[in-house]
């Protein structure tokens, strides 16, 4: 009895993005950045006696310690991409980070709000000049750092994933098409990070103006309470885009796609189906079929090929 040839059956699973690397890159440079802007800050404090710029500066430290949890991130998934151990690969590594970093970014919020509200009520002397100049660099740098994360929008990417092996089983990795789009929320993450930290420089400065020209002094924690409130809500829909990845969410579309192009001649019928995401541009997916006599798994195959989301397959075909 022969030993079948298994050599062409065997594959990577692998599904980081195409941008990966790029995209660690350029996290790295806005760490690099954030640590520079935080040290500095940190010492004129020293140096000067100002609070106003110590506090900054440890303020930049929070900041400073997510966006390097993104990177670390990024180095674990690239380093473990080909382990065994994960079953799907490490593409979910980066939702992971997202969500703690997103989690962290919910408690500066409440701690923004709070701290607003107490001063609201309990007005401290504040250093207009001083700290005007403080917010303006700090502005300054997160516009440099989004400039560097700029590309983590979703956009399509020339990139083509093609593994066409014959798997008696009915297991397959369909061609991904060169619309896959990618969701990268570890970067995302980072970005938010940066914006949020623009936007209370961007509030600071006005309330600052209004304190020094006009005496509205009660400003500065009005802004306070509003930075808080965006804040808290980017990090709440972070929180709930990456919890799905995270919990294996069933993409609707995607199935129902699946469902159309399966059952679309009318001589199979989809009884179970699992879609879920397993990389920033990549999902897997579990389908179970009854089928009517002579269609394989290797037909259906060639059904889902359009589905170009699906970068991992497994068919399971039943007969009525």
């Amino acid at each position: 009895m022969s030993v079948p040839d298994t050599e062409n059956l065997t594959h990577e699973h692998v599904f980081l993005g195409a941008s990966h690397d790029e995209n660690a890159r350029r996290t790295l440079w806005v760490v690099g950045l954030t640590a520079a802007m935080m040290v500095g800050e940190v010492v004129a404090g020293y140096l000067t006696g100002s609070m106003a710029l110590l506090a900054d500066g440890f303020h930049m430290a929070t900041h400073a310690g997510a966006l390097t949890a993104t990177v670390v991130a990024y180095a674990y998934a690239r380093r473990h991409a080909s382990n065994r151990r994960f079953s799907f690969g490490t593409g979910k590594v980066g939702d992971l980070a997202g969500f703690a970093s997103a989690m962290v970014l919910g408690l500066i919020a409440l701690a923004l709000a709070a701290e607003s509200v107490m001063r609201l009520f309990d007005p401290v002397q504040v250093a207009f000049v001083e700290a005007t100049w403080i917010a303006g660099l700090g502005l300054a740098v997160n516009v440099a750092s989004a400039v560097l994360l700029a590309g983590h929008h979703d956009h399509g990417h020339g990139h083509s994933h093609d593994h066409k092996h014959d798997h008696d089983h009915g297991h397959d990795h369909p061609g991904r098409d060169h619309g896959v789009q990618s969701r990268d929320n570890n970067l995302r993450a980072a970005y938010v990070h940066v914006l949020a930290d623009a936007l209370t420089s961007v509030l600071a400065i006005v309330a600052l103006l209004a304190g020094r020209y006009l005496g509205w002094v009660w400003l500065d924690p009005v802004m306070g309470i509003v930075g808080g409130v965006v804040i808290g809500r980017w990090s709440w829909v972070l929180v709930r885009d990456t919890a799905a990845v995270l919990l294996d969410t069933t993409d609707a579309h995607l199935a129902d796609e699946v469902r159309q192009v399966v059952e679309g001649p009318g001589d199979a019928k989809i009884v179970d189906l699992h879609v879920w995401r397993i990389g920033p541009e990549a999902h897997a997916g579990i389908v179970s079929v009854v089928v009517e006599a002579g269609i394989d798994a290797d037909a259906i195959r060639r059904r889902l090929v359009p589905v170009h989301e699906l970068a991992h397959l497994t068919i399971e075909l039943r007969t009525p």
